[in-house]
C-alpha cells in the first residue's frame, strides 16, 4: 500500500519520500531541509483521532505513533526560548518568529493594538527593507496579515513606525520582534482544557517556567517548577504535588479533570519534557519520585542548558536563506518538496 510522510513546514510542503522509522530522523531531515542547527528548540505535531494536537516522541518509531497510513506533520516551535538573544544563528530566530507570527493570528498570542503595530513594523522591516516612497506607494502593506481583525487603523501605525527604521537590518528587525514578543504573557504557554476539583472549566498552561491556571482568560495560579513535587496522571486525572509553603508543614496535592485518558496522559508528558529542558541540565532521569505511575517515558533530548553548550560550538559562516514574504507565507501557498 503506497503511503506518504508531508510535513508543513512555515514556507513550504516538504514530501520526504521514504518514511523515515523514527521521529529523530525526519526531525533531521527537515531541519537540514531548512539548514536549521539549533533545533532543539523545534519539533514535530500530529492530530490524533480526537483532533488534538500531539508531540511526534523522537526516540521511538513514528509507525506506532500514527494511526494512519498517510502522515501528515507540522513543524513548530515546541520549546520557546525565554531569551531568544541568546540563540546562536538568526536563521534560528527567523524561524522563531515565522510560529510567533502564526501564534499571532491564531489567537493563541493575545496582542494590544500597540503590541499588534510594533510586531507589525519589525515585520514589514524585517522584509521590506528600508521605506522607500518611489517603491512602496501608499498603500504597501495591505497584503500582510498583523492581526486577527486588522484594521486600516493598525495598518497606518504599521506603515508609521516602518518609515523610522531606516537602516534596521533584517535580522535587527527580527530581534527586535522576539525581544517584544517574548513579554507577551502567553508567549510559549501550552495550553490544556480542564476542569479545577469543583468542575469548573479552566485552562492549564505549561511554559519555561512551570505551571499556570487560567479561568475567563485570566490568569487565576501558577506553579513554577520548583515548587512542585511531583506530577501524576490516573485515569483522565492529573495531579501535582506542591511542596509546603514558609508557613505550611504538609505538601498538597491538587487535581484536574480532562476530557480523557490521553488527554490527561498528554499533559503530563508535556510537563515532563518542559521541566526536563528548561530546569535540568542534562536529561537524565529527573529525581526519584517526580514521575510516577510506572510510565517508562522521559524526554530524551538536549536540554536547554546543552543546547546553548553546542551552540557555542557552531561554526560555519552565517548561512544565507530567503525570507518569504508574510503574503505569501499565510496564504499558506505550498510548494511541493522532492
Amino acid at each position: 500500500m503506497h503511503s506518504s510522510c508531508r510535513v508543513i513546514m512555515p514556507e513550504e510542503t516538504h514530501h520526504t519520500g521514504e518514511k523515515p522509522c523514527k521521529g529523530q530522523v525526519l526531525l533531521d531531515l527537515v531541519c537540514e531541509h531548512l539548514n536549521l542547527l539549533e533545533k532543539d528548540y523545534f519539533g514535530l505535531t500530529f492530530s490524533d483521532s480526537d483532533s488534538q494536537k500531539n508531540w511526534l516522541d523522537l526516540s521511538k518509531e513514528i509507525k506506532k505513533q500514527m494511526r494512519t497510513s498517510s502522515w501528515h506533520f507540522n513543524f513548530a516551535v515546541k520549546f520557546y526560548p525565554p531569551d531568544p538573544s541568546q540563540l546562536m544563528e538568526d536563521i534560528t530566530r527567523y524561524y522563531l518568529c515565522l510560529q510567533l507570527r502564526n501564534d499571532i493570528l491564531s489567537g493563541c498570542l493575545p496582542c494590544s493594538f500597540v503590541t499588534h503595530a510594533l510586531l507589525g513594523s519589525y515585520t514589514v522591516q524585517a522584509e521590506l527593507g528600508d521605506f522607500d516612497k518611489d517603491d512602496h506607494g501608499s498603500d504597501y502593506v495591505s497584503d500582510f496579515c498583523f492581526a486577527p481583525n486588522q484594521t486600516r487603523e493598525l495598518e497606518e501605525r504599521v506603515m508609521e513606525l516602518h518609515r523610522t527604521y531606516r537602516g534596521m537590518t533584517p535580522a535587527e528587525a527580527e530581534m527586535n520582534f522576539v525581544e517584544n514578543a517574548k513579554k507577551l504573557s502567553m508567549y510559549g504557554v501550552d495550553l490544556h482544557h480542564a476542569k479545577d476539583s469543583e468542575g469548573i472549566d479552566i485552562m492549564l498552561g505549561i511554559c519555561a517556567n512551570g505551571l499556570l491556571i487560567y479561568r475567563d482568560r485570566l490568569r487565576i495560579n501558577r506553579f513554577a517548577w520548583p515548587k512542585i513535587l511531583k506530577i501524576s496522571y490516573k485515569r483522565s486525572n492529573f495531579y501535582i504535588k506542591i511542596r509546603p509553603g514558609e508557613y505550611e508543614q504538609f505538601e498538597s496535592t491538587i487535581g484536574f479533570k480532562l476530557s480523557n485518558h490521553r488527554g490527561a496522559k498528554r499533559l503530563w508528558k508535556v510537563c515532563i519534557e518542559h521541566h526536563t529542558f528548561f530546569r535540568l541540565v542534562s536529561s537524565e532521569p529527573p529525581p526519584k519520585g517526580f514521575l510516577v505511575m510506572g510510565s517508562k517515558f522521559r524526554y530524551s533530548g538536549r536540554t536547554q542548558a546543552q543546547t546553548r553548550q553546542a551552540s557555542a560550538l557552531i561554526d560555519r559562516p552565517a548561512p544565507h536563506f530567503e525570507r518569504s514574504t508574510s503574503k505569501r507565507y499565510l496564504l499558506s501557498r505550498s510548494l511541493d518538496g522532492g
